[in-house]
């Protein structure tokens, strides 16, 4: 028999020195959303960092897609504290919250009693997580990542596998089987932009050449369209210069979009809407992906000349 390795636990301010700009950054990304959805039970969509309540900024919202519901997520590279604890309530009750999670590095005594006196006390639809957050590595592997449920609502997963794990499983099912359709268009059109792995979130990535922005196809199928966006991270000036040449832009197009300078979080959005969506009837799927393709290369090339 080989080596066996020893499971070794890192310091995870080795790996994220600050909650805000390092850890929060690293959870909104794709991948770890999806492995804290899968902790939760949750289809976190929509991602938002630093989110202002007030004088004071949230981490994470998101919305369960599943559900509808806002979800904010407070992260805290250190013990449990009064302040803390504080600021979840207050932001739940500022952004209207149904889910509230709160990641820590050691959940205290008192902190996990009170957490579970919420979920005991608060009305059914409000739900408390508590989560430690640890990092291990065997050796000198990478390090990685593990999240500890410490706290939950006592039926959450029940309730949520009982009521949406069907639902769940035919919309990733639906979006698989749309981006492999897409891709399949894309490479019959010659390729216009590289494609991507089909996979079971909403949106797919078109790069733009640029650092602050690119270009999102997401499919919202419970509104019955598909939105192709320019996504611009988080540069409210690169937004208003944009702004600044709205008509020429559009002129350039010969479409209208939707301009959205979101002032409560860092990103902003620039969005046209196509309707006909719907995973029930996949007949029209051909038309609905040429005009993606379409509109997702008209922007790209349009606006990289004002970037």
């Amino acid at each position: 028999m080989g080596n066996i390795g020893k499971l070794v636990e890192v310091d995870v301010r080795e790996l994220w020195q600050h909650e805000q700009y390092d850890f929060s950054t690293w959870l909104s990304k794709e991948d770890n959303i999806e492995y804290l959805n899968d902790i939760l039970g949750l289809t976190l969509v929509e991602v938002n960092t630093e989110v202002y309540v007030g004088p004071y900024r949230c981490d994470i919202v998101a919305t369960d897609e599943t559900s509808g519901t806002s979800v904010i997520i407070e992260n805290q590279l250190e013990s449990t504290n009064h302040d803390h604890l504080g600021k979840i309530i207050t932001y739940a009750s500022g952004l209207n919250a149904k889910v509230i999670v709160w990641i820590v590095t050691e959940a205290r005594e008192e902190h996990r009693a009170a957490i579970e006196w919420l979920n005991n006390n608060t009305v059914n639809d409000i739900n408390f997580f508590l989560i430690e957050l640890h990092a291990y590595k065997i050796g000198d592997s990478a390090s990685a990542p593990k999240f500890e449920v410490i706290e939950k609502p006592n039926d959450f997963v029940k309730k949520t596998n009982n009521q949406t794990s069907k639902s769940e499983s035919r919309r990733y099912a639906e979006r698989i089987y749309f981006w492999e359709l897409f891709n399949e268009k894309v490479i019959h059109n010659g390729k216009p932009f590289n494609i991507r792995n089909a996979n079971k979130v909403y949106w797919y990535d078109i790069s733009i050449g640029s650092k602050d922005a690119h270009i999102a196809v997401g499919l919202i199928n419970k509104n019955g369209y598909i939105v192709v966006e320019l996504y611009i991270n988080d540069n409210k000036e690169l937004f208003d210069k944009l702004y600044e040449n709205k008509n020429e832009i559009e002129k350039e197009l010969g479409f209208v979009l939707d301009w959205k300078r979101l002032n409560d979080k860092k990103a902003s959005s620039i969005r046209y809407y196509i309707k006909g969506l719907n995973f029930d009837d996949h007949s029209n799927y051909d038309i609905l992906m040429e005009q993606v393709i379409d509109i997702a290369v008209k922007m790209r090339d349009t606006f990289k000349r004002y970037l």
